[in-house]
């Protein structure tokens, strides 16, 4: 080192102050004044025996990356549960009935949690044959003896719908449909233009009769637990099912057809009603647009969201786009309180709802 290294020198490059300007964003010891600092460590998840839900997504609140959102969101929802003069929003998207996540829906309708149901007539149609004695059963994704083609070509030939791992005798299709000709549309037949909201409630009135007439060990159900508590379910692309498609094909003979417009009127009446509105949207498509899109008509916005998706927001799409960008749109509040969850719905959602009832409870 040459002998005629100035004195000060070592201590610029070791975060010294010497020669710093004023407005340098350090103190006088040289330590850095980080705008997107907020000396808040990471800690470390602890997990034990006989820990509660609740207890494990507060832990989560240590860590960081997806433990983190989850912590996020069970916090945000147990608010919006927790507060008494919130109406809350559900929807419903993807195979959340045929997964086996039916249940926890509909005790939360029961238990006055959710004020009002977007849901996918996919949903409703498998809500259905479970209320009326059928069964979803376990099953593969392929049979490692076979390519996948050939094991569903077998499962074809065998009269088995596969949703991924979850199996479906199309049998009980033929059942469901006998169950809407003879419980269900008969009451509406004659009525002309009805909203589809009045199809789902007649298809929650039937499903509980029947599931009480019969004794069916499994319990009535989403559509049935609606009804029983007043709840409205709106199913805004009801023709893209097998509900669909037999209330479709059963008015080609009766005075009866569904009116898509209806609806719109009762759900922008009931988020107009609203002193705080919050929203659970599980998976995306329809029933997330549907859901979020009636607050463009209000002078309102949700004050709590909370959402779970497997899409990610980089390709555009709705059903992965976050809550901040939906914020953009009007469609929640400047200082709302929102969480988005990336993950697979029948692992999260019981989660959030668990650690959310049991801080509300």
């Amino acid at each position: 080192m040459s002998d005629d290294h100035e004195e000060g020198d070592t201590a610029d490059q070791a975060g010294g102050t010497a020669d710093r300007e004023e407005g340098d964003p350090a103190d006088s010891d040289g330590h850095l004044h980080r705008k997107e600092f907020g000396e808040d460590p990471v800690g470390h998840a602890r997990v034990g025996a006989g820990m509660t839900v609740g207890e494990l997504l507060e832990t989560y609140g240590e860590a960081g990356i997806g433990a983190a959102d989850v912590h996020e969101a069970g916090d945000v929802l147990a608010e919006m549960f927790g507060n008494d003069d919130c109406t809350v929003f559900c929807s419903l998207a993807g195979a959340m009935v045929p997964a086996g996540m039916r249940r926890i829906v509909s005790e939360l309708i029961r238990d006055g949690y959710v004020d009002a149901l977007v849901t996918t007539g996919a949903n409703l149609t498998h809500d259905t044959i479970e209320a009326i004695g059928g069964k979803h059963h376990h099953g593969r994704v392929h049979d490692p003896e076979k390519t996948p083609r050939e094991h569903d070509e077998t499962l074809r030939e065998e009269g088995v719908d596969r949703i991924y791992n979850v199996y479906l005798p199309q049998e009980h299709f033929a059942e469901f449909e006998g169950h809407l000709r003879e419980e269900v549309f008969p009451a509406l037949d004659g009525e002309g233009s009805i909203p589809i909201a009045e199809l789902c409630a007649e298809l929650g009135r039937a499903n509980a009769e029947v599931n009480e007439r019969e004794a069916v060990a499994e319990d009535a159900g989403v559509a049935a637990a609606a009804y029983e508590s007043d709840v409205p379910v709106y199913c805004p692309a009801v023709q893209d099912s097998v509900l669909g498609l037999q209330a479709w094909m059963y008015a080609q003979t009766a005075d009866f057809t569904l009116d898509a417009l209806a609806d719109m009127t009762e759900l922008t009446d009931l988020a107009f009603d609203a002193d705080d509105a919050g929203c659970l949207l599980v998976g995306g498509g329809v029933p997330k647009n549907f859901t979020l899109q009636t607050m463009l008509v209000t002078p309102r916005a949700y004050d709590y969201a909370v959402q779970v998706t497997m899409d990610p927001p980089s390709t555009g799409g709705l059903s992965g786009a976050t809550l901040d960008e939906a914020r953009s749109w009007g469609k929640l509040e400047t200082d709302a309180r929102n969480a988005s969850v990336y993950g697979d719905a029948t692992v999260i959602l019981p989660l959030l709802v668990a650690a959310a009832r049991e801080r509300v409870e």
